[in-house]
């Protein structure tokens, strides 16, 4: 066996072990950009003035900014600012969660606005409050509406991962580069880790699409703010 092959394979369950502290971030911020993306997302389009223009500078700031200066940013600046002790793996999460909550809340916002606004309104004169409008009508269609995006962004996230390695996370690509660093067989070992992130994202699509065709309604069709 060749010794680069000699060395993938022996290194390849360390690699692995990476891959699901990778998972772990990815999922985590996922759900945090979730929860913050349909918030921001509400506000953005039922807000009042002063709210819809901090919401959209919150996210011009995330969108306009690379990831990597986001986690210097938070993990060396503003958690020592304040004091905070986060682990490299809390710290990372929380950035990416934050930075797609900024791409999710235009995900859902555009998904709102494409919701007849009949149903809304048919809400209210029905008697539910804004709030039980946008609870029980509004976000269970733009959820399903959402996840050909969201699974996008899941792809997006996933390669956006590789760079916790900066702040001191051992995923895949910081032990990547721990063993190419020992064993100087840098293509192979490179070469390997990008097909583990492939893998990740192959099937995180995947499965989202399955999702997608799971909770797809039958014969539903949004006809726009009409």
């Amino acid at each position: 066996m060749p010794h680069a092959l000699s060395v993938v394979f022996d290194s390849l369950p360390y690699l692995l072990q990476g891959s699901f502290l990778t998972i772990g971030i990815v999922v985590a911020a996922m759900c945090l950009g979730l929860v913050l993306g349909i918030c921001m997302a509400v506000g953005l389009v039922y807000g009042n003035r002063f709210v819809k223009y901090l919401l959209t500078a919150y996210v011009w700031i995330f969108r306009g900014v690379p990831v990597v200066v986001l986690l210097f940013l938070f993990y060396f600046g503003l958690f020592n600012f304040l004091d905070l002790q986060f682990s490299a793996f809390t710290a990372v999460t929380i950035v990416l969660g934050m930075t797609t909550g900024a791409y999710q809340a235009n995900i859902f916002r555009g998904a709102i606005l494409s919701l007849p606004k009949g149903q809304f309104n048919a809400a209210i004169g029905l008697g539910m409050s804004e709030l039980q409008a946008i609870k029980n009508i509004v976000l269970p269609q733009i959820l399903r509406m959402s996840i050909p995006a969201w699974s996008n962004e899941y792809s997006i996230i996933l390669k956006d991962s590789a760079l916790a390695f900066v702040i001191g996370a051992p995923e895949i690509m910081a032990r990547t580069q721990f063993v190419a660093s020992r064993t100087y067989q840098h293509l192979s070992l490179y070469i390997t880790a990008g097909i583990i992130y492939f893998l990740l994202t192959w099937a995180g699509v995947i499965a989202l699409r399955r999702l997608e065709r799971h909770l797809r309604i039958p014969g539903y069709s949004h006809q726009g703010n009409q």
